[in-house]
């Protein structure tokens, strides 16, 4: 299809698309329905923060610290496997299709979750669970990457962080609510996980009216449904230029064969965005930031909080990071990816130590709890504001086309298992060695992390998916790392 026939069709169609939401409207709410998925991520992660205290009980499920960590991280183990088959079906059946059948895991593994009559059965649909999460990883930010025009791909990908921010928020709120209201009744975590069912229901029935990925349909030979779905978020011409850029560039990759890891692994260029990637998905997750999303009510009651204002105070971690959030995405507009993630990882890493010297020095003191919300508050604020937004960006926008859904699988394949072994190890660390030595050694994670940044990672601001594939497969001759 060349530039005079994708006119005419729009001009057969102009009638069609004047009925139509406006292309600003639609592309809001396409990315609110979608994001659902993003906002189940949150909830699904978030809830066994404060769940865990009772589901723990002698007379619930009664778990060790160990176990505790089994439940916690077994969604994780779980959402690194999601992740690589998330991509890959994303790839094989589109984005769409493959987030609608993620509500339904999602709906039927809460489902389980909420029944589960022992912590085998728990650790089982909490793994199932975390399928899911890891689809949902790597398709909803794909998928929202290849349905936003460059001016707003930044701000339209980060309102997915920011449900899930929101996903982890209502998680504490709920928790707190029935933990102070309820917390004398037996298996309250019950209600605490079952609150995960609605959300799913909400992205189901909500995909079923959205179009999926032009940039898919193009790669799949679908050209007229592509156009039709770019002049719904596109203004006329812009769809225009925009589907023949697509269309030039997977015309060129026709004669490829299918995407593999294989591929990726002896291609150098695509090895180094591997590299790259893999780096941004560990780095999120060894400054510790989902210790404090797992299991900041344990450690605001390890510094001092009796368990119900434990669970009230741990709402505030909640509040900061979607307000966070919501500033990051404005800062996206204005700072450069690579400025925004240093400043985050800096402060982030200040924090945690300032957090292992108060436990040192001034655990004894009255004020030593409200020091530590204080502390956890600050990393949170910068780790949503400035790291996380920039971190689920990077890994949407780096990878080639014919490679995206693959890149992306493995790469978040490799985040989802350095978060299971934080999540794991933490509560066995906290009891071992303590509050200041753990959080010492997340500082140190957080040093590494600032390294990586500085030296590897890519300025992908103001420019388009073609034109950063352009500028990697050049990386020799093109300082990727500058605007």
């Amino acid at each position: 299809m060349n530039s005079q026939d994708v006119t005419m069709d729009i001009q057969n169609d102009e009638s069609e698309t004047h009925s139509r939401q406006t292309p600003r409207k639609y592309l809001r709410t396409i990315a609110i329905i979608s994001t659902f998925g993003g906002l189940l991520f949150g909830y699904d992660t978030g809830v066994v923060n404060g769940a865990l205290l009772f589901m723990s009980r002698p007379d619930q499920l009664n778990l060790t610290p160990f176990m505790e960590g089994l439940v916690a991280s077994s969604l994780l183990f779980g959402a690194a496997f999601g992740a690589v088959m998330g991509g890959r079906l994303s790839d094989k059946y589109g984005r769409r299709k493959n987030i609608l059948w993620l509500s339904i895991v999602f709906f039927l593994a809460a489902l389980g979750c909420t029944l589960a009559p022992n912590s085998e059965t728990m650790i089982a649909f909490r793994f199932v669970l975390g399928l899911a999460v890891g689809g949902a990883s790597v398709t909803v930010p794909t998928y929202l990457a290849e349905m936003s025009p460059v001016e707003e791909r930044g701000r339209v990908v980060t309102q997915n962080e920011l449900m899930i921010v929101t996903g982890q928020f209502l998680a504490f709120l709920m928790n707190a609510i029935l933990g102070n209201v309820y917390g004398s009744v037996g298996g309250i975590w019950r209600y605490m996980l079952s609150i995960a069912v609605v959300p799913a229901v909400v992205l189901g029935l909500g995909m079923l009216m959205m179009p999926e990925s032009p940039r898919w349909l193009v790669a799949k030979g679908k050209i007229t449904e592509a156009l039709k779905v770019l002049k719904r978020v596109r203004d006329e011409a812009c769809a225009v230029v925009e589907l023949n850029e697509i269309k030039e560039l997977a015309d060129a990759e026709a004669h490829l064969e299918k995407a593999s890891i294989k591929e990726i692994a002896v291609t150098p260029w695509i090895r180094r965005l591997l590299f790259i990637g893999i780096g941004v998905g560990i780095v999120q997750q060894i400054t510790g930031v989902n210790a404090i999303n797992y299991y900041g009510t344990q450690i605001l009651e390890n510094a001092g909080f009796t368990v119900q204002a434990a669970l009230i105070a741990n709402t505030a971690n909640g509040v900061i990071s979607v307000t966070a959030t919501l500033v990051g995405m404005c800062l996206l507009g204005r700072l450069g990816r690579r400025k925004i993630f240093l400043i985050g990882l800096t402060m982030t890493t200040i924090t945690q130590c300032f957090i292992g010297i108060f436990s040192m020095t001034l655990s004894d003191q009255p004020y030593f709890p409200y020091l530590i919300l204080s502390m956890t508050v600050t990393f949170m604020a910068f780790q949503q504001g400035c790291s996380a937004p920039i971190t689920w960006l990077m890994m949407s926008e780096i990878f080639p086309l014919r490679l995206r859904g693959v890149g992306m699988g493995t790469v978040v394949f490799f985040s989802w298992i350095a978060n299971f072994t934080v999540g794991l190890c933490f509560p066995v660390l906290l009891t071992s060695i303590g509050l200041s030595q753990t959080f010492f050694t997340f500082a140190f994670g957080g040093l590494m992390a600032i390294f990586f940044v500085a030296k590897w990672l890519p300025e992908t601001k103001g420019r388009t998916l073609e034109q950063l594939e352009h500028c990697f497969q050049n990386y020799k001759t093109i300082d990727c790392r500058k605007l």
